[in-house]
Order: C-alpha cells, then structure tokens, then sequence
C-alpha cells in the first residue's frame, strides 16, 4: 500500500480547531525545527527520521485498532518529505486524516502519540503571529490585505481605493482619507483584528487624525508603499504584531492578579483543568516551556502525574488538552515566558463572573 504523505495545510485558526476536534486510538504528532530554505536540509532529515522511528515504536507496541496505515504513512515521511520549509514543521498523522502545517518558530522537537493530536505550538505560533490587516496607504491610493502569519491576501470588497482628482505631490485629500476609513470600518466590523498600517509619516499623520477604525492598531511601517521591499513590509508588520502581543501579555497578567483578588483565579494544572470542566474558564495563562505528562482519571478527574511520557496509558502533554479544554468552552490563551507564573505553577486559569 502506498502513503500518502500529509497534506499541506495553512496555519489558520480554522485549522488548527479541526485538528483539535479530532479523535482516534493512534494519533501521531511529530515536532521538527527546520532550517528556512527550498527543501527539507539532509541534518533535518536525519532528525525527522529519528522522530519517525520512535513514533513506529510506540504505535507499534500499543497495537491499538489497525496501526498498519498509520505505520506506513510514518515510514514514507524521511524520504518523501520536502519543502519549501520554514522555521519548524508539524506533521500528523492517523488512520483517517494526515495533515502538515508550517511554522514561522521554534518548537521543542519531539514524537507523541495520543488520542488527540499535540496542538500546543500552532496555538503558539498564531499568537506569535496572529490573524491581522494591513493597509498600505500613499497619498492617492489605498490597498488593504489579510494576514495570516507572513501570507497576506489582498481584499477586494471595498479596495483597492483610488483618487483620480488627487495632484501629485500634494497631501492626501480628505474625503480620500474619509472613503478609506469608511471601508477600513466595514472589513474591521466583520474581520476584527490587530491593524498594521503602511505608509509615510506625513501619510500616516493625516489618515490617524481622521480615522474613527484604528482601535487595535498593533503599529506602523514607515515608507512609501511603493518602494518599500516585500521583504521590509513582513518584518516590519511582524515586529509591530510582536510588540502588541507584548502588551497582550501584560494584560493578562493584569486580568490574572484582579481575578485572584476576587477569587476567580486558580494556579496550576490540577487546579485549572478542574476548573475549566466545571467553571466558566475566561482565560488560560500558559508558559511556553511548561509540559506536563499525566494519566487522566475514568471519569476525567483526577490527573496523576506522570514520570514517563511515552508510557501507553500516559498523555504526554495535558497542558494541551487544558488548551483546547479552554478554546471549546469560549476562553482565550495567553503564552508566557517561563518563570513568569508563582512557585513553578505553569499555567493559571481566570474564570467568568455567574
């Protein structure tokens, strides 16, 4: 039988909650960095092969339903994958649906087999880069794109917007600035999302002193649109987006002291998986680096921690099923820096008021 090598799929929200709602007895998840360039680097494929080779072993020893596609999909991986890459690849795989998204970050390498597949670094990588738009503004001439990690898509409803009766060399005209801002409104209102806006000082000036749509505006990229390389455009808006998700960070911590002054907060895993299967979970603080491999009770209470991930009764990360726990019931996640929570704790969970 031949495999099908998994099919490539974008990092959106969209796919990142189909995977998430997938079950079955084998589901493989492998974690590999990779180095950005055309093709999969022969280091990189050495190291996939080794992530495969425990994959099989353990599929293999828990003999759990028919294993042999999902054995086979897995042996076809370190020769047949290729590029283009990026910083890091996901690969999943199971009896029923094969899948690979690329990331724009690092990940910590590693094979895990579970009944769900391991969604912890998409979820990761969306914050890092989350859904955004970008307009790009000259003086007579506006474009707006959707973005999705470093891929953005031009919006063609409402834009691109011109100004025929604008003379060169001379500012913006208002009603122009006001027509923009109009349909910047629209999209906002059915696409809410962090703001990027492109263009020149003087530019950016006068579209800001008008525009009632620039709530949330994660930042700028100066320079006429124009002349500025693709290249300066993306590292630009990624520097603007990593500095709002900063702030974002700060707001959490925030909401996290002002619940737990109220007693609507809890600290660490046992505590915040509780909560959210019986509470109203709002959000889940999460330290990037913080793992934690536990068998689950009959009942889905209590965890009993667990010293070897790769045990078959052991999920190796519950964190990950705590972060689509939350996601499914209406939360929102917040990555941290580890060390950032108290006494090693790793993650803490505010809850909804009623």
């Amino acid at each position: 039988m031949s495999a099908v090598l998994p099919r490539r799929r974008p990092l959106t929200p969209q796919t990142v909650l189909a995977l998430q709602d997938f079950r079955s007895s084998a589901s493989v998840s492998l974690l590999l960095n990779t180095r950005p360039g055309p093709g999969l680097d022969p280091a990189d494929r050495v190291r996939l092969a080794a992530l495969v080779d425990q994959a099989q072993a353990r599929v293999a020893a828990e003999r759990v339903g028919d294993v042999e596609p999902v054995l086979t999909a897995l042996g076809a991986l370190p020769t047949d994958l290729d590029g283009p890459m990026q910083r890091a690849v996901a690969l999943y795989v199971s009896g029923a649906v094969t899948a690979r998204v690329d990331l724009p970050v690092d990940v910590v390498e590693r094979t895990v087999v579970d009944p769900t597949f391991a969604t912890r670094d998409l979820v990761r990588a969306l914050h890092r880069t989350p859904r955004h738009v970008v307009l790009t503004l000259a003086a007579d001439e506006a474009h707006l794109f959707d973005g999705s990690g470093d891929i953005r898509t031009p919006v063609h409803s409402g834009f691109p917007l011109t100004d025929p009766h604008h003379r060169p060399g001379e500012p913006p005209r208002l009603r122009f600035l006001h027509d923009v801002d109009r349909a910047l409104g629209v999209h906002r209102r059915l696409h809410p999302s962090p703001l990027v806006l492109v263009g020149t000082k003087p530019v950016l000036h006068s579209f800001r002193s008008v525009s009632r749509n620039t709530a949330r505006l994660a930042g700028t990229v100066v320079g006429d649109p124009g002349d500025l390389p693709d290249e300066t455009v993306r590292d630009g808006v990624r520097d603007a987006l990593e500095q709002y998700l900063l702030s974002r960070r700060a707001e959490a911590l925030e909401l996290l002291a002002a619940r737990f002054d109220r007693g609507r907060a809890v600290h660490g895993v046992q505590k915040a998986w509780t909560a959210a299967r019986w509470e109203r979970p709002e959000m889940l603080a999460v330290e990037q680096g913080f793992f934690y491999p536990a068998r689950i009770g009959d009942d889905g209470e209590p965890l009993y921690p667990a010293d070897d991930p790769q045990a078959p009764d052991v999920v190796d990360d519950v964190v990950d099923e705590l972060i689509e726990l939350v996601i499914a019931r209406g939360g929102w996640i917040a990555l941290l820096e580890d060390g950032t929570l108290p006494d090693g704790t790793g993650v803490a969970l505010t809850l909804r008021a009623g």
